[in-house]
């Protein structure tokens, strides 16, 4: 959690304050992680580099080098988050990834309301306005990807939530017979049709777009 600091007349921190917060706790996260690369086998660390978890970066995250440069640590994109959707690596994406914000489709989809990149103070994530067509043109999280040996509805049984949860019905998604679906180009990759798939495992995933 991000720890919040009061000023002495009992409000709360400015940026500053915050972003000095963040970096302590990175500073010492990364020391850690120094500390035990030295008693850690390097084959160990190896396998430890190699293996990364699918997620996804928060809608107008910049590509992933530039994002992961310009990201203070602040916490102040899942601060704004009203679906609690957007949570912080420790060292298991590597120690560059330390502190920076990323989503879990299957857990917690976004919700495209864009607040992250409002509240963001070096552009790591755009502000990006919420309509429709704005989303659609500048918001590339990722594509969703069916399977279609897992669809229930490619089964012979319809379904059709997926299609229900997309906030770009006909846009993004659409269905056809038995309500299988198909993945439109302008799918932007939030998640909600993964997050709402009742197969296990999922019968779509989003496959992100950062490297």
């Amino acid at each position: 959690m991000i720890r919040r600091v009061r000023g002495p007349a009992g409000n709360h921190g400015g940026p500053e304050i915050m972003v000095a917060v963040m970096r302590r706790r990175t500073f010492i996260r990364v020391l850690s992680s120094g500390a035990v690369a030295t008693i850690v086998p390097a084959e160990t660390r190896a396998v430890t580099r190699a293996s990364k978890q699918r997620y996804l970066r928060p809608p107008g995250a910049l590509d992933e080098d530039e994002f992961v440069a310009r990201c203070i640590r602040c916490g102040q994109c899942g601060e704004a988050c009203p679906n609690r959707c957007i949570k912080y690596f420790g060292f298991e994406n590597g120690i560059q990834s330390t502190d920076t914000p990323f989503i879990t489709p299957r857990e917690k989809a976004c919700v495209l309301c864009m607040k992250c990149g409002d509240v963001c103070p070096t552009g790591a994530i755009q502000k990006i306005e919420r309509k429709a067509e704005t989303i659609m043109a500048e918001v590339k999280m990722g594509h969703a990807v069916v399977d279609e040996s897992l669809c229930l509805s490619f089964q012979g049984k319809t379904c059709g939530v997926c299609y229900r949860a997309c906030p770009l019905p006909d846009v993004a998604i659409r269905v056809g017979r038995l309500e299988q679906p198909h993945v439109l180009e302008a799918c932007v990759g939030c998640g909600l049709c993964e997050r709402s798939c009742i197969q296990l495992p999922q019968a779509i995933k989003v496959m992100p777009n950062h490297g």
